[in-house]
């Protein structure tokens, strides 16, 4: 390892100095403590500790084995940190060996090893562009536009259209009705309604009151709606006639008033002008604008407060940065109930544009869908990008000319590199944006905006919009280095208000942010790291981050890893098994891709055993949800299914018996059944490390080295290894 600090100042040798004096430990011990602490700093794993273990108590920890091997190894990972230069390394390692000389008594997790100057970059440097924000809301400047083309086109729904003036008309009926029945400022009104015209006149007629938009789709269970409308206080909803689970819902609930749309719009073309005419409500910027419910974690789901500023500035971000313009076609293809859906629906009207209502029948039959993008003229259409998967295979099947697509945007799973290839190759003239956010944060908050294949092994997911902050922090909400995976958490406008009437899961996640304390925070639960071009790389879920054998590990990194197969189109990976014996499962597609024990050499290359899928299959194409998501549960049944099936050595007892005697150490040293132990188990499935590999090495009297280890990865292969040396 490079010697990456030769001299030390004075004042921190002297203090170096006192230590080993008072405690009885070399000096070497005293630098490892360092090493170790910027170790941990620079691969985000800070040490296994107490929370408050203080300098010295660092220093003695190092100064004996285990400690001192476990540091040692710790320190040898550093040089393998691709975004963390040795010159940056070298000043944190001042600056820790400055902070335990000067008071070794001090917890040394309190303090921070960033110069001031990263420190300053991360939160000015790396934060959204500052735009002034019009002190108007979305439908003031919708109203605007009304009045600026009244005839021209605002949206399309199959062979319907509506003008900008027939929209206005219709969404300010639907307004002064809720106006006249008592609807007050923040007031939720739930809107049950198909992707149609109607729809979208609601969603407008609700910020036109001064409510709170609650979407719910037609089709979902009684019990779920009826859970919605008791979460968010909803006591009025907007819907179609006859909607059998809403009104099974309804019967169970009480002082709920259901409005029909098709009664408030009948014989809008007889109403006078004092019922079609704007209502101009004053609409406070901080004040309510909708509730987009979300699965949650505890099988209750979660309705995630926005207001109209972080609404708004969403808006604005995609019509800036998607290149949105006058008389340019917007497709609106989400689920109403998924996010994305809102801004779809309603960026064009902002800008002169038209929505093109995609219904849903159609976006389900991807030939139909593609015809629909040529036919309607689209210039901006935004996807999952499982479903994008699906319509370039269907234009390879059957080419369609889209000569007005002019931007592509993804989002709501990462979009993996091989994807970005076969787009430019398809479309080298249409934009690709790679679009990141959350709900609770007012939707996308950073754009990878793209001409071409990023340079880069995975798709960053971009610089944030105007007006929001990201940082990239630890568990204490203190910033990680650049270029150090961290969990991603936001700032500024874009941030909610938490969720509707559950304060213990907001206090979980929302909270103010440490370096602004007048702006909220919000922790994402997502993990991603600096790139040195500025833009955020996406890392996966907190809760995609599964334990396995007592390894904690980031499936998005491994899925990473199999992308980057040569011949792999598409991947995922599954944890299966019972709770005792989780494996983790891979699925792979591609029509070139080699056959699965192929694919386990390659990603073992690259990735610790342990992170190695036990098992790796080639399927013709992964299964999707109703959102155009990869299925995972999907994934998990078939997982279990297959898993009777296998069979294999890798299920085998030991036979020989030196099979029998390395089976023995490994349960010894690991801890765990000698029973779980088979012919084609690996030590880092266990939970082996290189420290246990180095014990192993001791039990086996070194005949063998930790390299011959690493390079034999099951039980058989170790004895057959043994048994060779014996020979």
């Amino acid at each position: 390892m490079t010697d990456y600090l030769p001299g030390l100042p004075a004042d921190v040798a002297d203090g170096i100095l006192r230590i080993v004096d008072e405690s009885g430990v070399d000096a070497e011990a005293v630098r490892l403590a360092a090493r170790f602490k910027v170790a941990a700093l620079v691969t985000g794993s800070e040490p296994p500790a107490a929370e408050r273990e203080t300098w010295r108590e660092l220093v003695a920890r190092v100064a004996v084995e285990p400690g001192r091997t476990e540091a040692g190894l710790a320190w040898g990972a550093v040089a393998a940190q691709e975004f963390v230069p040795p010159a940056r390394v070298a000043e944190y390692l001042g600056t820790a060996l400055g902070l335990l000389a000067a008071d070794p008594d001090r917890p040394h997790r309190s303090g921070t090893l960033l110069s001031p100057a990263e420190v300053r970059f991360q939160l000015e440097e790396l934060a959204g562009p500052v735009e002034e924000l019009p002190d108007r809301r979305f439908h003031e400047l919708f109203q605007d536009r009304v009045r600026q083309h009244p005839d021209a086109v605002a949206a399309v729904q199959g062979t319907r259209s509506w003008t900008y003036r027939e929209l206005n008309e219709r969404a300010n009926l639907v307004a002064r009705s809720l106006h006249r029945g008592g609807l007050r400022a923040e007031d939720v009104v739930a809107v049950v309604a198909e992707r149609t015209l109607e729809w979208m006149a609601a969603v407008l007629a609700v910020f036109k009151a001064g409510g709170c938009y609650l979407p719910l789709e037609p089709h979902f269970p009684a019990e779920r709606i009826a859970t919605v409308l008791r979460r968010s206080g909803s006591r009025r909803v907007l819907s179609e006639r006859g909607v059998p689970q809403l009104d099974a819902a309804l019967a169970g609930l009480d002082d709920i008033e259901l409005l029909l749309l098709d009664e408030l719009l009948d014989g809008h073309r007889d109403a006078g002008s004092e019922h079609t005419a704007d209502l101009d409500l004053p609409v406070a910027a901080g004040q309510l604008a909708y509730i987009y419910f979300t699965s949650g974690s505890t099988g209750e789901p979660k309705g995630a407060m926005c207001e109209h500023a972080g609404f708004l500035n969403h808006l604005l971000a995609k019509i800036e940065d998607l290149g949105v313009r006058e008389g340019e076609v917007v497709a609106q293809t989400a689920p109403q109930c998924f996010d994305i859906s809102l801004w779809q629906l309603v960026a064009a009207l902002l800008v002169g544009g038209r929505t093109h209502i995609v219904e849903q029948d159609v976006v389900l039959d991807v030939h139909r869908f593609v015809d629909t993008l040529a036919e309607g003229g689209v210039r901006t259409v935004q996807l999952v990008p499982s479903y994008l998967e699906v319509m370039l295979s269907a234009l390879e099947e059957r080419p369609v000319p889209l000569p007005l697509l002019r931007c592509v945007s993804v989002t709501g799973e990462a979009l993996k590199k091989p994807l970005a290839e076969r787009w430019f190759r398809a479309f080298p003239g249409v934009l690709l944006v790679n679009a990141y956010g959350l709900t609770e944060t007012s939707d996308d908050t950073n754009h990878e905006v793209m001409e071409d294949v990023p340079a880069h092994p995975s798709v960053p997911i971009g610089r944030p919009i105007r007006n929001v902050r990201v940082y990239v922090v630890d568990e204490r909400l203190a910033l990680v280095p650049l270029g150090v995976p961290g969990e991603i958490v936001f700032s500024g406008v874009c941030v909610g208000r938490g969720y509707v009437n559950d304060e213990e899961r907001t206090a979980a996640v929302f909270g103010r942010d440490p370096y602004r304390p007048e702006e909220r925070l919000y922790r994402s639960g997502d993990f991603g790291r600096w790139l040195p071009s500025g833009t955020l790389e996406y890392r996966g879920r907190r809760d995609s981050q599964v334990k396995v054998n007592g390894f904690r590990i980031e499936i998005g990194e491994i899925e990473s890893r199999l992308l980057q197969v040569q011949g792999v189109r598409d991947g995922a990976v599954v944890v299966a098994g019972s709770a005792g014996h989780p494996q983790l499962v891979g699925y792979y597609t591609g029509a070139s891709a080699p056959d699965p024990a192929v694919v386990a050499d390659a990603v073992a290359a690259v990735l610790p055993g342990y992170m190695v899928p036990r098992r790796l299959h080639r399927i013709e194409r992964l299964p999707l949800t109703a959102n155009g998501k990869t299925d995972r549960n999907a994934l998990v049944r078939l997982a279990e299914e297959a898993e009777p099936a296998s069979g294999g050595a890798d299920l085998d007892p030991p036979v020989t018996p030196t099979e029998h005697r390395v089976a023995g150490l490994w349960a010894e040293l690991l801890k765990v059944p000698l029973d779980g132990i088979a012919r084609g188990t690996r030590f880092t499935e266990l939970g082996g490390t290189s420290l246990s590999a180095i014990r192993l090495v001791i039990a086996l009297d070194r005949v063998v080295t930790v390299k011959d280890l690493q390079d034999t990865s099951t039980l058989a292969d170790v004895a057959a290894l043994l048994d060779r040396v014996a020979a």
